[in-house]
C-alpha cells in the first residue's frame, strides 16, 4: 500500500515540475506519449522515443527516473551534440494485469527539472485480434480513418462506410457521431464499447437529402460518449460526389447525347519563380449531338479561381476555361483540381489537374 502511494506522490510530482519548467528545456519529443496498446501479460514491451536537442549546446542526460521499478530505460550516456537526435528505448516489464500509465523523467547536466514522458496500455491475458489496425487518434479513441470519400454516386444511393473504433481507455464507453447533417445517418455498433474492444460506426450517405450535384463536404465529430464536447481532434470529414444518372437512357438516346471534349485534363501552368499568380487556359468543345450542359463547375482544393464563358454549348460549340493558380494559397495543396458535371453520359464527371511545375 504505502509502495503504492509512493509511486502516485512521485507521478505527480514528475508532473508538476514538468509543467512548471517546460519552457526550460532543451529537448523536443516526437511523441511526448506512446500508447503500445495491448500488451501479453509477463512479456516485457519496449517503446522507443524520438528525441531532439533543440538548443546549439551540446549536453548530457544525467539521470533518468521513473514512477515505478516496473519500468527500465536506455538511453545515450555520453554528449548529445547541439541540434542531434537520439533515441530513448523504455521497456515496461508488464507483470500486473490492466491498464498502465508510466511517467519518466530525463534530468540534463545543469538542468534541475525533468523532461517528462508517458508510456501507456493494457495487459492483456489474450491479444484480441481486432480487424484493421487503429493509425488515429480521435479523442480518447483510436480509429483505422478519419476522411471518406463517397465517390460517384447518383441520386437514390444509400452507400456505407466503416470506421473502425478501438476504446483503448480504461473505461466503458458510448461512442457517438455528432453535428451529422441530414443526409449522414451514423450508428456505432456495439452502442457501448468496453476497455480494450472494438466496435465500428457505420455512416450511411442519404442521397435523396444532398440539394445538388457536384461535391458535397462536410466535418463531423466522434464523441466518446453523449454529450461530449466537439473538438477539433474530434474531427472526421466526409465528402460526397453526386453524379447525374443516365441509366434509363436508351441506345438512341445514348447515341444523341452531348459529348464534351477538353484540350487537356491535366494543365501544367509552370512554376512560379516570383509570380504571385499563374494563369491558364483549356478548350472545351461539344462533339456531340445535344446541347452539351455543364451544370457545375467547383474548385476541390484552394488556391485555384476559374471562369467559364459558357455553361451551355451547342453541337460543335466551343467554350473557354480559364483556371488562375494563386500561389500563397497553393502551398498547402498537395493536388490542385478543378471539376465539372455535365449532362454527357460518357463523362458526367470531369476532373482537371493543375501543376505548377
Amino acid at each position: 500500500m504505502k509502495n503504492n502511494l509512493y509511486r502516485k506522490v512521485f507521478a505527480a510530482g514528475l508532473l508538476c515540475l514538468s509543467c512548471a519548467t517546460a519552457s526550460a528545456q532543451r529537448i523536443e519529443a516526437k511523441n511526448q506519449v506512446l500508447n503500445v496498446g495491448q500488451v501479453m501479460f509477463r512479456q516485457p514491451v519496449v517503446a522507443e522515443y524520438e528525441l531532439h536537442n533543440a538548443s546549439s549546446r551540446d549536453f548530457s542526460i544525467a539521470k533518468v527516473r521513473t514512477s515505478c521499478g516496473c519500468t527500465t530505460v536506455d538511453y545515450p550516456e555520453g554528449i548529445i551534440h547541439g541540434n542531434a537526435d537520439f533515441t530513448l528505448r523504455a521497456t515496461y516489464d508488464a507483470k500486473q494485469m490492466g491498464h498502465f500509465e508510466k511517467q519518466i523523467g530525463i534530468y540534463t547536466e545543469g538542468n534541475k527539472e525533468p523532461f517528462m514522458l508517458t508510456l501507456k496500455g493494457v495487459v492483456v491475458d489474450e491479444v484480441v485480434d481486432f480487424s484493421g489496425d487503429y493509425p488515429l487518434s480521435l479523442g480518447d479513441l483510436l480509429v483505422d480513418q478519419n476522411e471518406i470519400m463517397f465517390d460517384d454516386v447518383n441520386r437514390g444511393d444509400r452507400p456505407i462506410a466503416k470506421i473502425h473504433i478501438l476504446n483503448n481507455t480504461d473505461q466503458t464507453v458510448q461512442p457517438i457521431i455528432m453535428h451529422t447533417p441530414n443526409y449522414i445517418v451514423a450508428e456505432v455498433s456495439p452502442s457501448k464499447i468496453r476497455p480494450g474492444r472494438s466496435g465500428v460506426a457505420l455512416i450511411t450517405l442519404d442521397t435523396r437529402s444532398i440539394s445538388d450535384y457536384g461535391l458535397t463536404e462536410t466535418t463531423v465529430f466522434l464523441g466518446k460518449n453523449p454529450g461530449d464536447r466537439v473538438a477539433p481532434n474530434k474531427r472526421i470529414n466526409i465528402s460526397a460526389l453526386l453524379l447525374p444518372s443516365f441509366s434509363d437512357l436508351t441506345d438512341q438516346q445514348l447515341a444523341q447525347a452531348p459529348r464534351i471534349l477538353l484540350s487537356t485534363t491535366s494543365l501544367n501552368l509552370g512554376p512560379f519563380n516570383g509570380k504571385k499568380k499563374l494563369k491558364g487556359e483549356i478548350e472545351i468543345q461539344n462533339t456531340g449531338h445535344a446541347t452539351l450542359d455543364i451544370t457545375k463547375l467547383q474548385m476541390m482544393t484552394v488556391g485555384l479561381q476559374v471562369s467559364l464563358n459558357k455553361t451551355k454549348l451547342a453541337p460543335g460549340e466551343y467554350a473557354k476555361l480559364k483556371i488562375t493558380a494563386v500561389e500563397r494559397d497553393l502551398k498547402l495543396v498537395k493536388e490542385p483540381r478543378v471539376l465539372m458535371i455535365t449532362n454527357d453520359p460518357e463523362q458526367p464527371k470531369v476532373v482537371i489537374e493543375v501543376k505548377t511545375e
